[in-house]
Order: C-alpha cells, then structure tokens, then sequence
C-alpha cells in the first residue's frame, strides 16, 4: 500500500511524506460508545476512512489525492487482514471505553482548600480574603463565603472559574473584601460531588503568622529572663552576711549562717 502511494505520489513531483493510521471512539455523556472512527492519514490530511456499519474503507480526500485515495480503499479492501485489523480497535474500543471511563470520568477526587488574608490599602475594606480550592475532580464546584454565620451574597465576592492543574485535577479561588471586627468569623464554605457535606473553612482577625511569633519569641525570652532572676534572688537571700555585720531588727537569717 505504502508502495503504491508513493509511486503515485512520485508521478507528481511529490517529496518526502508521512503516513498513518489514527483511530478514536468517541463516547456518550454517560460512557457508552458512539462512534467509531479510523482513518489512514497522509501529512496529517485524511486519506481513506472506515465504515464500520459496512466494514469498509472508502475514499475521503475528494481533492488533490481523491485518485491516490480511491485505489488505497480498494487495495485495504481486498485485503482482509486491514479489515479484520480495524474491527479488533473497535472491539478494543468497546471493551475498554467502560474500564477507562470509570477511572477517569467517573472518579471523584477531594478538594483542599485554604484561606489567606492580603492588604488591599482600602480604609472602607482593609483585608481581601482569598479562599484557595484546589485538588478536585471533577470540575463543577460550589463556593460560598460565610460571615458569623450568614451568607453573604453574591454581589459581595467575585467568582473565578475551575482552572485545569494538567493531572486531571483543577483549581479555582473566591474573594472577598471585608472590614473585620473582633470576634468576627468569616467561613469559606466549598460543595463538591466528592463531598458528603460541605468543607467549612474559618478565618478570624488577628495577629498575622510573623506577628505571632515574634510574640512568641518574645513570651519565651521574658519567661527565660524572669526564671533567672528569681534564682538570683533566691540565691542571693540563701547567703550568710559578711563578717561583722549586725543584722536589723527583725532580720533573721537561715540558722547556722551567722
């Protein structure tokens, strides 16, 4: 066959050339098999096609090589074996659709999801709180912000769509501009098909992560300081007086110290 187009082609003045065979089963919503579809290629343009409801392969460039086309079908036709070959891949195609589908369509994956506060330099709206949703399949998700417990309503933050990761799993986030008071809890909360209930997650006002442990630091040094100092003085009181000293009324040392 590759014989035959590349004496054709030769005939032409054609140069060099790439052909092959590709084949793919489109499914259904559901999985199911719809179709399927096998062509011989050359340069990437299809050159002949297969039927499988007649279990033939016919011509389906009607341009430049409609000729060379017309007598590659002819030649796979008389050939059993090409067309025994295409009804093995849509039986493969059959058997394996479910298997695939079920791994990759059907699966469900949980999502992650975090939030984290950033400065905006608005007076009116200081903080934006950004909740981070990643690591879920599949793409279709729900994410609600929360505040002391009621929703806030949809003019009040701004969506951002599912963004594929490239490992069959997406990412997406929602903000919110906020102007936080103390004890307020602000809750992002994400609906997912992985999902018995609803993933919450809180954010309150407070010290930032470098605020708090520089605090910390500084709660360690002043406990270390002042543990110190309380067994200077302990050790200090414990000493007896230097000789010749008369100790005032009402001081009395440790027995046995003077």
């Amino acid at each position: 066959m590759l014989l035959l187009l590349g004496l054709l082609l030769g005939a032409r003045g054609a140069g060099a050339f790439v052909m092959h065979v590709a084949s793919s089963c489109p499914l259904a919503a559901n999985g199911s098999l719809l179709d399927f579809e096998l062509t011989v290629a050359f340069n990437k343009n299809p050159l002949v096609c297969y039927d499988p409801d007649v279990q033939r392969f016919n011509a389906c460039d009607w341009k430049l090589l409609q000729g060379a086309a017309e007598q590659i079908a002819i030649a796979l036709n008389n050939d059993s074996t090409w067309v025994k070959r295409a009804e093995a891949r849509r039986q493969a195609c059959s058997k394996l659709a479910a298997q695939f589908w079920a791994q990759t369509a059907l699966r469900r994956t949980q999502p992650q999801v975090r939030i984290i506060p950033s400065q905006t330099g608005n007076p009116s709206t200081p903080i934006r709180l950004t909740c981070h949703v990643w690591g879920f399949y599949p793409p279709e998700v729900t994410i609600v912000w929360f505040h002391n417990g009621d929703m806030v309503g949809p003019g009040d933050h701004s969506p951002v769509s599912s963004i594929p990761n490239g490992n069959w799993t997406y990412q997406t986030q929602v903000t919110l501009s906020v102007a936080p008071k103390v004890g307020d809890i602000y809750t992002c909360s994400v609906q997912h098909d992985s999902l018995e209930e609803p993933l919450l997650e809180d954010w309150r006002p407070g010290l930032t992560l470098e605020v708090t442990l520089m605090v910390a630091v500084a709660t360690v040094v002043m406990l270390l300081g002042l543990s110190l100092l309380l067994v200077g003085v302990h050790y200090w009181r414990a000493q007896p007086p230097a000789p010749g000293y008369t100790p005032l009324p009402g001081h009395n040392y440790p027995s046995g110290s003077i």
